[in-house]
């Protein structure tokens, strides 16, 4: 059965797309099958994955408003070797025609049922904010995976994200849990840096993941080669702590 993680903040530019589209090909060089979901209007993870968003006949809007079904939806990202259920524009015109649909929170779990045996992980990428996208992503996943960056600005988000985490589970999920916070664009040279970081494995414990991804200039160089950053430069120091972070996750799902 496949594990469903959302990645969820909603802060703008905290490294979302930057986390699924790596994590999800360092899954895959650890020989998992992944199927990465773009909820994201601006495609950015589309595109990181290689897939041109300006050139589909179907994304995951059509999928969502019941247009097509999920394979054929599905391209694939050759270089990452996962699959992706791809965004563009089109997707923004759907939060205003969901709201009609019927259990239009869960579009996109009923969806995800038909191929629950073909992946071991599921990894969705949501919008910076609480749409109806976001909503999806959260009512689909078993989990979410929460990226942020060590500074004081993004303690004050958290908080809000989990208020918001903590209500879906309440009344929509009860699978819905936070499977871990995961430090990205970390630099050890800062001192608010170690002592946000600190905090955070004060507070949340053994929820902050051991993987601190370091802010690196080759995981940014990727997306414009549309490539995920652990297949464009494998040595990369940044590549390397989403291998581990990859690590991490298959074994922290033995114990969900």
């Amino acid at each position: 059965m496949a594990r469903i993680f959302a990645v969820a903040n909603q802060k703008g530019g905290v490294g979302k797309t930057t986390t699924t589209v790596n994590l999800s090909a360092a899954l895959a060089a650890h020989g998992q099958r992944v199927l990465l979901v773009d909820l994201d209007p601006q495609g950015n993870a589309t595109m990181g994955s290689g897939v041109d968003k300006r050139s589909l006949a179907t994304s995951v809007y059509h999928l969502l408003v019941g247009l097509n079904t999920l394979p054929e939806v599905r391209a694939r990202s050759e270089a990452g070797g996962y699959d992706v259920l791809p965004s563009n524009r089109d997707l923004a015109g759907a939060e205003v025609e969901m709201v009609d649909l019927d259990n239009r929170e869960n579009r996109l779990r009923d969806a995800l049922h038909a191929v629950d045996d073909e992946y071991d992980f599921v990894l969705v990428d949501c919008p910076p904010s609480l749409s109806m996208l976001t909503l999806n992503g959260l009512c689909a996943a078993h989990g979410v995976i929460i990226p942020m960056q060590c500074e004081y600005y993004a303690l004050e988000g958290l908080s809000d994200l989990v208020n918001t985490i903590k209500q879906v589970h309440a009344k929509l999920n009860r699978d819905l849990k936070i499977i871990g916070l995961l430090r990205v664009m970390f630099d050890p040279r800062s001192t608010l840096s170690q002592q946000v970081s600190a905090q955070l494995e004060s507070h949340f414990g053994d929820k902050v993941f051991k993987a601190v991804i370091p802010r690196n200039v080759r995981l940014a160089e990727a997306p414009s080669h549309g490539l995920p950053g652990v297949v464009f430069d494998k040595a990369a120091k940044g590549s390397q702590a989403y291998l581990a972070f990859a690590a991490e996750m298959i074994e922290r799902i033995q114990t969900i």
